[in-house]
């Protein structure tokens, strides 16, 4: 099963937080649904600067230990190659997630087609 070690960060940059996901997704909309939980209005975590997707548990279990002990330049080493705008990587997960469900199925055409009458 796949895991995702994320850093998110507010609107400053002041705080990095290093977390561990199933579901990178959902994850983030819960820091929006929720975004004072943590930390207060002007802290809010609401921007994923980095991400790392690993296959195995345990690997990513230990990498998130070793991730959680870094100090705050060290983190930014992480992030600088990889986001060197910081930008908002939040926005591309989800127009991916988006593009990976099964799009709805129309309705049948057929049923509302009127019969065409000539004059």
């Amino acid at each position: 099963m796949k895991r995702f070690i994320y850093i998110i960060t507010d609107r400053n940059r002041n705080n990095l937080h290093v977390g561990l996901s199933s579901d990178l997704v959902k994850t983030l909309k819960f820091y929006s649904d929720m975004p004072t939980l943590f930390f207060d209005t002007a802290q809010q975590l609401n921007r994923l600067v980095y991400f790392e997707e690993i296959n195995s548990e345990e690997m990513a279990m230990e990498r998130f230990k070793q991730v959680s002990t870094y100090t705050r330049p060290q983190k930014e080493k992480m992030i600088r190659p990889v986001n060197p705008d910081w930008v908002d990587l939040t926005i591309g997960l989800n127009f991916e997630s988006k593009l990976r469900t099964r799009p709805q199925i129309r309705p049948s055409v057929g049923n509302f087609r009127r019969a065409v009458t000539s004059f």
